[in-house]
């Protein structure tokens, strides 16, 4: 027994669906749930599976825990790149629409975004790497989303891209009053952004992304073999 779960139940099939979304460096996660009259068993996160995935495994540096009331939203937020601050999204109760936004300068897919839904019934998570944006909107009261980060946070290094920039379009919800920290209602719009030299570039990104997978790589046979 695992959690309460029969072993043979957890090993039939996999433990998360994995779906690689529209924009380079982000996935999607979504736990196998097991339920009896006792309540439900999951694993929330999986190393194999996430590194199988992505190609490399996920450095925890620090937990985050955001508790929003319905309305609020939350970014765009993205980190100076190297090392930028990777982050694995979970909402834990209520429901958050969440979105990664392409902001990475000479990408294929740059200004594009991709939402996703996020809630405590569904427990799926989203994982956005290095180099872009991420912001959601909760749409429940007590919205609360857990973020794993691959780095501490780091206020010199911590950017922001207007949430309601026209140019990017986000899909928030119409008929929510939208609530906004004084930071994220001043922040650029992506065009500003880009012509103040602030973005993150495409080619860094992937150099630093190809470190990761270079880190993590498995030993090969040593030469005493």
């Amino acid at each position: 027994m695992y959690g309460g779960v029969p072993r043979a139940a957890l090993l039939a099939s996999p433990p998360v669906d994995v779906r690689e979304l529209g924009i380079e460096g982000a996935w999607e996660f979504t736990p196998r749930q097991h339920s009896d009259d006792r309540g439900v068993f999951l694993e929330a996160f999986t190393a194999s599976s996430f590194a199988e995935a992505v190609g490399h495994g996920l450095d925890l540096a620090q937990m985050n825990l955001s508790v929003s009331r319905r309305g609020t939203i939350r970014g765009v937020h993205y980190a100076d790149v190297p090392p930028s601050q990777a982050k694995y999204v979970q909402c834990v109760h209520g429901a958050v629409l969440d979105v990664v936004v392409d902001i990475r300068v000479g990408s294929p897919t740059y200004g594009a975004h991709e939402a996703v839904l996020l809630d405590g019934e569904t427990r799926r998570a989203v994982y956005v790497s290095e180099g872009l944006g991420h912001a959601f909107c909760a749409l429940t009261d007590d919205a609360a989303v857990l973020y794993a980060c691959s780095e501490p946070y780091a206020p010199g290094r911590e950017h922001g891209v207007h949430p309601l920039d026209p140019a990017l379009a986000l899909p928030w919800p119409e008929g929510l009053e939208l609530l906004l920290s004084d930071k994220d209602a001043a922040a650029p719009t992506l065009a500003d952004a880009a012509d103040a030299g602030a973005l993150p570039s495409y080619d860094v990104c992937r150099s630093y992304r190809r470190t990761l997978l270079l880190r993590h790589r498995p030993p090969g046979p040593s030469s005493a073999e």
